[in-house]
């Protein structure tokens, strides 16, 4: 890259990248990641910073610490002192302003696992910097946003993994490609689990911590008073539970569950084309103090959510494992859960699988398809796109419940077909100063 370039993206980042009036970036490749052949050689090390470092990205961290082949050396966080923390047992450099670590020529990738209303923002941003990118998943808060994640990742040609580690695990995979391969035969019915979707939050402020922007923490979603117990994704109840910063648990586990009746349907390109609901009208609590996730999740529990699949096939939000799903077809039932797989009749989940049938991507290690990837410039098992259409399941579903009405659903066009008013909740107003980039 000639030294314009590289004075061009500094002057980008530095000059204000949340300023929402963003210009395209110079695509490169880390100069550290590749090999004189275009791929990583046996000793070269793929240089990692993580944004948010709290609980699982922190988790994160550690993980792919323990790579040869992988080096942590910055990480930010709107907590100062737990960048400084993770920073002093991963030997590197802290940061609260996660543009600073985009900014750095020293950084290949990024580990991300902020809160899920900034998922998109600091992954487009990535992209621009010219990062590639290991995200959490739910991928996104909207499913437009999603959409404008995916153009980034393709234009600027980065490598992105979403945190679905379930397409990781054997039993898992197993499980998905006796189902695309026939073994239960037809499939008739989908019964996912019943998550419970978020709700209100206006509860009383406390003083701000001196290490903690909460301004910055805020960001897109607008200012909203303190609380240690917002602050946290599961306390009291913890932000995962608001509708303002997240989708609830419908998101937090859905986004594991859905991904794979996503995989099991070959709808990784697609997804469901009609979404309804039955029972009583949703009604979500607000909390105004701190207190625990049980009456909220009783709450928004119901109406009970049904989906339609291309082929006439039905999803029921009932009795499943939180993470899988029960797939009943004409021959047989198959259950996945979490590193589980149970059929009925039993041989059907010991049937080998033959040259001429349907082989699903395998990945022994999650993390270390990510890096493995980065070096060979290729698609990883969890991939941008399956990561956003598995994220718009959980929000059709949310907006079944909220809307309260029979909605169908585009999947090519990613829009509402005929309810012009459903379509306005495809994505949702960022405060000024944190709007998605104008141009890519």
């Amino acid at each position: 890259m000639s030294k314009s370039k590289k004075m061009n993206r500094r002057k980008f980042l530095k000059s204000g990248v949340l300023a929402g009036a963003v210009t395209a970036m110079p695509y490169f490749v880390p100069s550290g990641v590749l090999g004189a052949s275009g791929k990583a050689g046996a000793n070269d090390r793929i240089r990692i910073a993580g944004i948010g470092v709290g609980r699982q990205g922190g988790a994160l961290i550690r993980a792919f610490q323990h790579f040869d082949d992988a080096e942590v050396v910055a990480v930010a966080d709107v907590d100062m002192v737990r960048a400084e923390q993770v920073a002093k047992w991963t030997d590197s450099k802290p940061y609260q302003d996660y543009r600073r670590v985009l900014d750095r020529e020293d950084v290949d990738a990024i580990v991300t696992a902020t809160p899920d209303h900034w998922r998109a923002l600091v992954c487009i941003h990535a992209c621009q910097a010219g990062k590639d990118i290991y995200a959490e998943k739910p991928m996104t808060l909207t499913i437009a946003e999603g959409r404008q994640m995916v153009k980034a990742v393709r234009k600027y040609d980065r490598v992105f993994q979403t945190g679905s580690q379930q397409r990781s695990l054997a039993a898992n995979h197993r499980g998905c490609e006796l189902i695309r391969n026939g073994r239960i035969g037809k499939v008739k019915k989908v019964i996912a689990h019943n998550y419970p979707s978020p709700w209100i939050y206006d509860m009383s402020g406390q003083e701000v911590p001196e290490h903690m922007d909460w301004d910055n923490w805020c960001g897109p979603v607008g200012m909203v008073p303190y609380h240690k117990h917002l602050e946290t994704p599961r306390a009291k109840p913890g932000w995962i539970s608001f509708r303002r910063f997240s989708g609830g648990e419908m998101t937090g586990w859905g986004s594991h569950g859905f991904d794979q009746i996503q995989w099991a349907l070959g709808m990784d390109n697609s997804g469901p084309i009609e979404v309804w609901t039955e029972g009583p009208e949703f009604e979500p609590p607000t909390y105004t103090e701190p207190e625990g996730r049980g009456r909220g999740e009783k709450v928004c529990s119901k109406p009970k959510v049904y989906m339609r699949y291309p082929g006439d096939i039905e999803m029921e939000l009932g009795d499943a494992p939180p993470g899988g799903g029960v797939f009943i077809g004409e021959e047989g039932t198959i259950t996945i859960g979490r590193g589980s797989l149970k059929s009925d009749p039993p041989e059907l989940a010991k049937e080998p699988l033959e040259d001429k049938d349907v082989s699903l991507y395998k990945s022994h290690n999650h993390y270390k398809n990510w890096l493995n990837c980065i070096k060979e410039r290729k698609k990883p098992v969890a991939d941008v796109e399956i990561g956003h259409r598995s994220a718009t399941v959980c929000h059709l579903a949310n907006l079944g419940r909220e809307l309260g009405r029979r909605l169908r659903w585009d999947p090519e066009k990613e829009e509402f077909i005929g309810d012009s008013e459903a379509n306005k909740h495809l994505d949702r107003e960022r405060r000024k100063g944190y709007q998605l980039p104008n141009k890519l």
